[in-house]
């Protein structure tokens, strides 16, 4: 299977079945009201791919150590946004994660950017997403990648004790 995007430290394929566990481990690990409106997951654990989320929807970032040996750092989903073809032009961001200790590195960015990549090459033209108006940080890397607030669900969730805003953000894929 071919690298979508290289980096010397680091590179993003596509998701394969035999991730599945690392997958669900590091969503488990990066769990955090900051970005998830679902509850924390508890035991017995879900499967982390399903009808609804297959391995072909999310593209892996993966870190070589000096030795050669890879660990999975992160993972986003890219899907389409509907099934309606009217809107098949569109693909969207549901999901972006990156483990604590490959934070820093560049690995949101470049799963990002290969996305992006991934859904010129499926054909689309628009690219969106949604994240917590509080969630400084990832709003920070997509405006520095082109996305803008499109719209805003105020007090949206409520999580943590207090209201969070859904923030609607897009951008073109055109060159």
């Amino acid at each position: 299977m071919s690298e979508i995007h290289a980096h010397p430290a680091h590179f993003v394929r596509p998701s394969v079945l035999s991730d599945e566990a690392a997958l669900g481990e590091l969503d488990r690990a990066t769990w955090s009201t900051l970005h998830a409106v679902a509850p924390r997951p508890q035991p017995p654990y879900a499967p982390f791919f399903d009808d609804a989320h297959r391995p072909p929807d999310f593209l892996v970032a993966e870190v070589r150590d000096a030795t050669g040996v890879t660990r999975l750092a992160g993972y986003t989903r890219l899907v389409p946004p509907t099934p309606l073809a009217c809107n098949a032009h569109v693909r969207q961001i549901q999901g972006l994660a990156v483990a604590d200790w490959a934070r820093g590195r560049g690995i949101a960015r470049a799963l990002l950017r290969a996305a992006m990549a991934a859904a010129r090459d499926q054909g689309a033209n628009r690219m969106t997403l949604r994240v917590l108006g509080h969630n400084a940080p990832a709003r920070a890397l997509y405006a520095a990648e082109g996305f803008v607030v499109e719209g805003v669900l105020s007090g949206e969730f409520f999580l943590a004790g207090r209201y969070a805003d859904d923030v609607l953000m897009g951008r073109s894929l055109a060159p």
